[in-house]
């Protein structure tokens, strides 16, 4: 990001009502769902609406528990190993026989709690994770980048229109923060130099990242950008102009969540359905 584009630092603050929005916008939706619906299958692992809320759910109480200090987080992690690592087996051990209300209700709870404890946390003590350890600011765009990656599956199942606002510039500063990471995590050397990003806003603004390049750049909807680096969507399902080598191998493995290197969808696998 260029000095004169780079916005203000935003505090844990700003980032924790972030992740709040997030998690509201997503409410509304389920709010409005039937028992039936919450059975629904999206195109997400042939995940049910029910399970991509107790995803959800599961990993913001992982948070949540977290915050209590390592050895509570340690001792869950245990509890999950038994599953060999498979999160959505799992959450439905752990869950039970909750309707897709009662889920509904007891995520709801859960981000709140997590949300406030993420204020009352030390600013600058990292938060072990399976991954590298992040301060609460950093924990909560996190949170905020899966609540909002994960409610495309939903979307997309009900065939709903999304809006957005530019809370989505923190998952979109994640994306281009994790260019290095997206090729060494596959074990790649990353090419040099990082592309130019040139994004425009829900609202209309421009957000601009790296040195600018007519040759090595990409540009478009901030919204299509989100979606491939949160692997939602294939690039080839977006408008986002890619030029240059570096800017194209990087959108054809961009992954801006820890874990094992994760493939993108296929192309014309992941978008909305018809009601």
């Amino acid at each position: 990001m260029t000095v004169a584009d780079a916005p203000d630092r935003p505090t844990a603050s700003a980032q924790i009502d972030a992740l709040e929005a997030e998690g509201q916008a997503l409410a509304e939706v389920l709010a409005t769902l039937t028992e039936s619906d919450w059975q629904r299958t999206t195109g997400f692992k042939d995940w049910r609406i029910w399970d991509v809320v107790a995803h959800l759910h599961l990993t913001d109480h992982m948070g949540l528990t977290t915050i209590d200090g390592p050895e509570p987080f340690k001792a869950l992690l245990k509890r999950m190993g038994a599953f060999d690592g498979d999160m959505a087996a799992y959450a439905r051990d752990w869950l039970g026989d909750l309707s897709g209300r009662q889920l509904f209700e007891c995520w709801r709870r859960v981000l709140a709690e997590l949300c406030a404890g993420l204020r009352a946390a030390d600013p600058d003590v990292r938060l072990t994770w399976p991954g590298p350890g992040m301060k609460p600011r950093m924990f909560a765009t996190a949170r905020q980048m899966e609540t909002w990656a994960h409610g495309w599956e939903i979307y997309d199942e009900l065939g709903l229109e999304r809006s957005h606002d530019d809370r989505l510039e923190n998952i979109a500063t994640i994306g281009v923060r994790t260019y290095g990471w997206s090729f060494a995590n596959r074990k790649l050397e990353p090419p040099a130099p990082a592309p130019y990003v040139e994004l425009t806003a829900p609202s209309g603004r421009q957000w601009c990242y790296n040195e600018p390049q007519s040759d090595n750049r990409i540009r478009g909807s901030a919204v299509e950008f989100c979606q491939v680096v949160t692997q939602v969507r294939h690039v080839e399902d977006t408008a986002l102009e890619v030029q240059g080598e570096p800017a194209t191998a990087w959108m054809a493995v961009a992954q801006c969540f820890a874990g094992p290197p994760v493939e993108p969808p296929k192309p014309g696998t992941r978008g909305p359905k018809s009601r």
